[in-house]
């Protein structure tokens, strides 16, 4: 999958950062650390690491995705990230 979504609540800058959802590469979970989890009253799961977000972009970068665009949504901050297909 070459593109990614991470994300975090402005109070919770230094964690937990949301990594991805339930269609997320399962490669690409295990290597950030994440756990799937499913919050009371949602019908999908997102997976989470304790990191914050500037650790999980590093260790994005190292496996080759780079930021596309950086936006806040309400109390959100929102990073794309894609990877070139190889």
């Amino acid at each position: 999958m070459p593109f990614i979504l991470i994300s975090t609540q402005i109070r919770l800058e230094n964690g937990p950062t949301t990594v991805g959802d339930e269609l997320s590469d399962p490669a690409v979970m295990t290597y950030l650390g994440a756990r799937k989890t499913t919050m009371l009253g949602n019908n999908f799961s997102e997976y989470h690491v304790d990191d914050p977000p500037r650790l999980v972009l590093d260790k994005l970068e190292k496996v080759g995705f780079r930021l596309v665009s950086m936006t806040g949504v309400g109390q959100t901050l929102v990073w794309c990230l894609h990877k070139e297909m190889e």
